[in-house]
């Protein structure tokens, strides 16, 4: 089947308005395996869109030569509401500005109920499991119904993702180095897309307390095989966040290189046609999420940073001050804020101007911290 761009409207908020989700179908529908890509669901992380972009160009070439094996749907703009909303001439995407929150949190539960339903058909047959769980969770969505815009953008997004082999988030940080969100189930398995896109850090959680997208789709089926330990029901759906750098990092050159990794990604994985050489090296070995500190400011001010990103720091080693630019001293001292952990600096805060408690980075470490625990996010 030839390339496809489908509209699918958003229940309106409001009387005369109305959002849609461009969608790019390559491939043919319900073809295996099945990947699904969308962009920017914090809608002001705007690199993952231009990376989107670049690969939709990438799979249309390769979907008119007749190279796609499998279905690829790519949504290159996930969050047309958030991307109209501004504040005082500034993009404001990560939350709904009518009060419903974070936009990559409080996603569809697609676990409950599911065991009652699944329960009786399950067998020792792996691939018959993974068709009748596919088939139960198209159930749950069809049945489920939406009554606000955000909760429309949700569910559409989640029917578009639900029965996915592969299923690719494009974040962006605010500074930081390219890195990975996944479910220690697939790790060792998504090295090759961890080595693809040059990832720095490959961070592992099996629940993160945030009900992201990518967890949404992941944990139905870890949770199903821990119900069910003697029957095989394999991690089906490799959801993965990626984190293109940061916000400011928005160019064709890394636009384009990031695109070419995924398409390489969706070739050695079998869904495009493609000679491919040898796999580049991992950069980083995965990391529990939990060894990942959130440093945060102890003080309001501005924050000078000592460290950039990458560098090595260790335990109680400053990375940052925060001066006060009230002192009534022009020398006056500065609050030194320092590292829980031994590691490296995977993201800093863009914004140099923070409230008390506000996130100013990110430290990769090897060791779980005893107070990371709970919502492991930085935000809700």
């Amino acid at each position: 089947m030839p390339f496809k761009t489908d509209y699918i409207p958003l229940i309106s908020n409001s009387p005369l308005t109305e959002r849609q989700i461009m969608v790019w179908r390559f491939g043919t529908i319900g073809a295996r395996p099945k990947a699904y890509v969308q962009a920017s669901l914090h809608a002001d992380e705007i690199p993952g869109m231009l990376v989107a972009r670049h690969l939709g160009q990438l799979l249309y070439q390769a979907d008119q030569q007749n190279q796609i094996i499998g279905e690829v749907v790519v949504v290159p703009v996930a969050n047309p509401i958030g991307l109209g909303q501004f504040l005082n001439a500034r993009l404001n995407g990560r939350y709904e500005l009518g009060g419903a929150g974070n936009f990559n949190r409080h996603w569809p539960d697609l676990y409950s109920g599911l065991p009652d339903i699944v329960g009786h058909q399950l067998g020792q047959d792996g691939k018959k499991n993974i068709d009748i769980i596919r088939s139960a969770l198209n159930q749950i969505l069809n049945q489920s119904q939406a009554i606000t815009e955000m909760g429309s953008l949700k569910l559409t997004l989640a029917r578009l993702a639900y029965d996915s082999d592969i299923a690719l988030d494009l974040h962006c940080d605010d500074e930081a180095l390219v890195h990975l969100f996944l479910t220690p189930a697939h790790w060792p398995d998504a090295s090759d897309l961890a080595a693809e896109i040059g990832s720095r850090a490959n961070l592992l959680c099996a629940d993160s307390g945030g009900q992201s997208f990518d967890e949404s789709l992941s944990t139905p089926w870890l949770k199903l095989a821990a119900d069910f330990p003697s029957l095989p029901i394999p991690a089906a759906c490799l959801a993965v966040t990626i984190e293109h750098r940061g916000s400011a990092d928005v160019n064709d050159p890394m636009a384009k290189q990031d695109a070419q990794a995924i398409f390489r990604f969706l070739q050695r994985r079998g869904l495009v046609k493609g000679n491919l050489g040898p796999l580049p090296s991992v950069l980083h070995q995965a990391s529990d999420l939990a060894a990942c500190d959130i440093v945060r400011a102890p003080i309001g001010g501005i924050v000078v940073y000592l460290k950039e990103l990458g560098d090595v720091v260790s335990t109680g080693e400053p990375l940052a001050e925060i001066m006060n630019p009230a002192s009534a001293l022009p020398f006056a001292a500065r609050t030194p804020v320092v590292s829980g952990t031994d590691g490296f600096v995977l993201s800093r805060r863009l914004e140099h101007f923070v409230r008390p408690n506000d996130t100013i980075a990110k430290i990769v470490g090897k060791v779980s911290l005893p107070h990371r625990n709970g919502l492991l996010l930085e935000d809700k």
